[in-house]
């Protein structure tokens, strides 16, 4: 497999400066860990980038989270190693990555879930990790970087 070109921000650093620092803003707040590594990685799943399913899941692991967990976070729904708040960033992750599957592509009950576990402040964090994961996975996935190359 070959890329089709650079990765836009190599090209464009100002965009990834950019990028980078939006990224950092959504962090630098109260959310886990664990949790950003968990929607990173669902949101990469989801959008089929390689680079991102391969990046995330390593940095995931080397943070502490374990093998069976990132396993897992594809089927999230039907296992019991994920806690309610962690379904509920899951579930909107979910969501907001897939905005035209459905005619309300962030229904009611998928925010209030979302809503009862997080504070305005976190779901400012968790919509912008989400945003910010599906910025590199539509780069990415465009321009087929290759998983590994990183």
């Amino acid at each position: 497999m070959e890329a089709r070109m650079k990765n836009p921000t190599t090209v464009l650093p100002a965009a990834m400066r950019a990028i980078k620092d939006l990224d950092r803003a959504a962090k630098n707040g109260s959310l886990p860990r664990e949790t950003l590594d968990l929607i990173h990685l669902r949101a990469s799943q989801i959008n089929g980038c390689s680079v991102c399913v391969d990046s995330g899941a390593r940095h995931a692991q080397k943070a502490g989270e374990s093998t069976e967990r990132l396993f897992a976070v594809a089927a999230w729904r039907n296992t019991p190693l994920f806690s309610n708040a962690e379904r509920a960033a899951l579930a909107l992750t979910e969501a907001v990555t897939r905005l035209a599957d459905r005619s309300d592509p962030v229904p009611d009950d998928v925010w209030a879930h979302a809503a009862a576990h997080y504070d305005e402040e976190q779901l400012s964090a968790l919509l912008l990790v989400i945003a910010t994961t599906n910025v590199y996975n539509r780069l990415n996935v465009a321009t087929r970087q290759v998983a590994g190359a990183w």
